[in-house]
C-alpha cells in the first residue's frame, strides 16, 4: 500500500487529470456550440455544424461526472464547500448545460426559421455560458473565497453571485471562453465542411491572439497580486482535518512559488505552443491542430494546479481554513481503494472513446447531413 502523501499526491493528479480531460473532450463541444451563429448562417450550415457534435457530446461530459465524482469522493470538504458555496454559480451553469440537449432536440422539430433561430441562440449560449464560469471558478481559486469552519466542522461562508464576479476572475473568465471558442474552431476546422469550415479556419488565428493576449495578462495581474501561502511545516502523512490547517495572505506568493519552481514555467509554455501550432498547421495538417488546440487546456490547467499547490480552496476571510492537499482528503483507505477502481475503469473509459471517435471519423457534409435520418 502506497503511504498517505503519495495517495494524496496522486489524486491531486488524477483531479488535474480529469479537469484536462473536460476541457479537451467537452471543451470543444462547449467551442462549437459558442461559435454557432458566427461560423454557420445558414439552416444547413448550422446542421453541419451541429452533427459535428451531436454523436459525442453526451460521451464528453462523462468527464464532468468522472471529476465530480472525484472531488465528491476524494475530496470531501472541498465538494460541501464548493458545491455549497458556488451553488448560484453552479446552477448557471446547469441551467446553461440544460440548454444544449433542449436544444438540439427541438430545433429540428419545426421547419421554421425563427423556431430555429431561438435554439440556435439557446446553443450558442448553452456553450458560451459555463466556458466563461468555469473560468470564473478557476479564477477565484487565486483570489480566495470567503468561507470557514466551526470548531463542530460546520462549514460557513460568505461566498455570493456578485462577490464571484470579480475583476480577476472575470479575466480568468473570458481566458477560458477564449481557449475552448479556439478548440472548437479547430474542432469544426477539422470536421466541418465548405463554408463552415473555411469561417473556423480563419477564426483560429483571431481566437489564438485572443487567448495569448487575454492569458499574457491573466498570468502578470497573478504574480503582482496576493497570494496564500502555508505558514509552517504541513504534514502531508497527518489527518484530514481543515481546522489544523495554517496559511495566510501574503503579497506576491504566487509570483514567489513559481520563482521558486521554474520547471512550472513548462505549463504556460505548452499552452502557447499548442495554441501558436493550431494557428500553423490549420490549413494543411487539421486532425495536428486540433490536437495542438488540445494542448492548449492542458497547458493552462497544468499551470493552475501547479501555481496553487498544495492549495485546493484558498479562504480570503479565515486563510487558516483554507482547503489544502494536505487537509482536505479522504481517508488513506478511501484513497486507496478508489485508485484501484481508477486503475481499471479510466482505461476503459479512454479505449471505448477512442473507439467512437474512430468510428465517427471524417467529415461532415451537407449530403451527409441529408443522408442520415438521425441527424440533428
Amino acid at each position: 500500500m502506497l503511504d498517505y502523501e503519495a495517495l494524496r499526491l496522486i489524486w491531486w493528479a488524477l483531479l488535474g487529470i480529469l479537469l484536462i480531460g473536460l476541457a479537451v473532450m467537452d471543451g470543444f463541444d462547449m467551442g462549437t456550440a459558442a461559435l454557432l451563429t458566427i461560423v454557420a448562417r445558414t439552416d444547413m450550415e448550422r446542421r453541419i455544424a451541429i452533427n459535428t457534435v451531436g454523436p459525442v457530446w453526451e460521451g464528453n461530459q462523462v468527464w464532468l461526472i468522472l471529476g465530480g465524482g472525484a472531488i465528491f469522493a476524494a475530496w470531501p470538504p472541498l465538494y460541501a464547500a464548493a458545491f455549497s458555496g458556488f451553488y448560484l454559480a453552479m446552477l448557471l451553469v446547469l441551467a446553461a448545460l440544460i440548454l444544449r440537449p433542449v436544444g438540439f432536440k427541438f430545433r429540428s422539430k419545426i421547419d421554421d426559421p425563427r423556431w430555429r433561430n431561438v435554439w440556435d441562440t439557446a446553443l450558442t449560449l448553452g456553450g458560451a455560458v459555463p466556458a466563461l464560469v468555469f473560468g470564473v471558478a478557476f479564477g477565484n481559486l487565486f483570489v480566495g473565497v470567503p468561507f470557514g469552519f466551526s470548531n463542530d466542522m460546520h462549514f460557513h461562508s460568505d461566498i455570493s453571485l456578485i462577490g464571484l464576479l470579480n475583476p480577476f476572475a472575470l479575466l480568468a473568465g473570458l481566458t477560458s471562453l477564449a481557449m475552448l471558442t479556439l478548440h472548437g474552431a479547430c474542432w469544426l476546422n477539422l470536421k466541418a465542411s465548405d463554408d463552415v469550415a473555411r469561417r473556423a479556419n480563419g477564426l483560429v488565428p483571431w481566437l489564438a491572439g485572443t487567448f495569448a493576449l487575454l492569458y499574457a495578462l491573466a498570468g502578470i495581474w497573478m504574480w503582482l497580486r496576493d497570494g496564500y501561502a502555508v505558514t509552517g511545516a504541513a504534514n502531508p502523512n497527518g489527518p484530514s482535518n481543515p481546522l489544523i490547517g495554517a496559511a495566510s495572505i501574503s503579497a506576491g506568493a504566487w509570483g514567489a512559488h513559481l520563482a521558486a519552481n521554474p520547471a512550472y514555467w513548462l505549463a504556460p509554455l505548452v499552452a502557447y505552443l499548442g495554441a501558436g501550432l493550431a494557428v500553423a498547421l490549420r490549413r494543411s495538417w487539421p486532425l495536428l491542430a486540433f490536437v495542438a488546440s488540445a494542448l492548449v487546456p492542458v497547458g493552462v490547467i497544468a499551470s493552475a494546479g501547479l501555481t496553487l499547490f498544495p492549495f485546493l480552496l484558498p479562504s480570503s476571510s479565515e486563510p487558516g481554513a483554507s482547503l489544502t492537499v494536505w487537509n482536505a482528503s479522504s481517508s488513506k483507505l478511501t484513497l486507496g481503494i478508489m485508485l484501484g477502481v481508477a486503475v481499471v475503469f479510466l482505461p476503459i473509459v479512454l479505449a471505448y472513446t477512442a473507439w467512437v471517435y474512430r468510428v465517427l471519423r471524417g467529415p461532415v457534409s451537407a449530403k451527409s447531413v441529408d443522408a442520415d435520418h438521425q441527424s440533428y
